[in-house]
C-alpha cells in the first residue's frame, strides 16, 4: 500500500482555550487549516507530539480528528492522524474511527509502557493495529528520544513491509542520518519516509529524503520550502544557507522552554492562529519569556 503524499507536512498544534480548563478550541481548526493552506502547506499530521495527542483523552483525540476531517474537505489537504500512545484497545479504536472518516493515513507510536524489545515485537504490535484499519495506509513513528525504542529501523522497515499489508513507511525523528540513508533503501526504496528533525533538513535531503513532518512549517515554512527546492535544483549551498536561517530561528524560539511549549508560543506570536498554552505536565512560557521571544523574532525580522 502506498501513502499518497510526498513533500512537506505540518504536524499541527492542538488549540486549547486560554483558561485554567484548557478545553479543546475546535472552532479554531477550520481557520487553522485555511491559514496553512494559504502559506503553501498542503498536508497535516494531527495528534502527534506537537499536537499533544498523548495529553488528550480518546474522546478528545477523536473530536480533533473529526474537526480536521471537516476542515480539509474544503482545503483539500492530505490528512494523517497519529493514533499511538494509549492502550492497544484504544489505539485500535482510534484506527477504526479514522478509517471510518477516510483519513489519508495513520501514524503510530510503539507501545509506550510495554516497549517492544525486538523487531518482531514491534511488527506484531503494528500488525494488530493495522487490522482495525485494513484499508488505510499505516506508518510507524520512530521517536527514540521520547519512546526509548531504538531498534534497527532499516531491518524493521523491511520486516514490516513484508508482513503488514497496509504498512507504507515511517516518520524518522532521529538525527542519525547514516541510519536514515539505510532506511531510504528499505523495501526496495518503495516506502514513504518523512524526516522529523527540522534542524537537519538540508543534510537529509542531500542524502535522498524528499519529505518531512516539521513543526516549524506551522509558523515559518519559507526556509524549509526553500531548502527542499534548492536540493532538488542541485543548489546545495543555498540549501545550507536556508538551513542556517531556520536553525537560528529555532534556537531563538526554543531558548526558554521545551519544544511543544515554545512552538505553541511562537505560533501565537507569529501567526493569526491562537493555539493557547500546552497542557500540564508541560510548562507554558512565562510572560517575560514570551516578550523576549517577540523581541528576538523582531531582531531576526520574522515579525514586525
Amino acid at each position: 500500500m502506498k501513502f499518497p503524499f510526498h513533500g512537506l507536512m505540518a504536524p499541527v498544534l492542538t488549540p486549547f482555550t486560554d483558561d485554567s480548563e484548557q478545553n479543546l478550541k475546535l472552532e479554531e481548526i477550520t481557520k487553522y487549516a485555511k491559514f496553512l493552506n494559504s502559506i503553501g502547506i498542503t498536508a497535516v499530521l494531527v495528534n502527534g507530539t506537537s499536537g499533544e495527542g498523548m495529553s488528550m483523552t480518546v474522546a478528545e483525540r477523536k473530536a480533533v480528528t473529526e474537526a480536521w476531517v471537516t476542515a480539509v474537505k474544503e482545503t483539500r489537504q492530505t490528512l494523517m492522524v497519529q493514533i499511538g500512545g494509549a492502550s492497544i484497545r484504544d489505539v485500535q479504536d482510534m484506527a477504526k474511527h479514522c478509517e471510518s472518516l477516510k483519513v489519508d493515513g495513520l501514524l503510530c507510536l510503539p507501545d509506550l509502557f510495554n516497549k517492544p524489545g525486538t523487531i518482531e515485537d514491534l511488527v506484531n504490535y503494528l500488525h494488530l493495529v493495522s487490522k482495525s484499519a485494513p484499508k488505510t495506509p499505516l506508518l510507524y513513528y520512530h521517536l527514540p528520544g521520547y519512546t526509548g525504542v531504538n531498534l534497527d529501523m532499516a531491518k524493521f522497515l523491511n520486516a514490516a513491509a513484508a508482513e503488514i499489508p497496509t504498512f507504507c513507511g515511517a516518520k524518522f525523528t532521529h538525527t542519525d542520518l547514516q541510519e536514515g540513508a539505510r532506511c531510504l533503501e528499505a523495501a526496495g526504496g518503495n516506502l514513504s519516509l518523512f524526516l522529523g528533525c527540522d534542524q537537519i533538513m538540508a543534510g537529509a535531503y542531500i542524502l535522498g529524503f524528499d519529505s518531512a513532518i516539521a513543526t516549524t512549517l506551522n509558523m515559518l515554512p519559507g526556509p524549509s520550502q526553500k531548502i527542499l527546492a534548492a536540493v532538488k535544483n542541485n543548489n546545495n549551498s543555498e540549501a545550507l544557507q536556508e538551513q542556517r536561517k531556520l536553525t537560528k530561528a529555532i534556537d531563538v524560539m526554543t531558548r526558554n522552554g521545551g519544544w511543544v511549549a515554545t512552538m505553541k508560543a511562537a505560533m501565537n506570536v507569529m501567526t493569526p492562529i491562537n493555539v493557547g498554552a500546552p497542557r500540564p505536565p508541560l510548562k507554558a512560557l512565562t510572560k517575560e519569556h514570551i516578550q523576549q521571544l517577540k523581541e528576538e523574532l523582531r531582531t531576526l525580522k520574522l515579525i514586525s
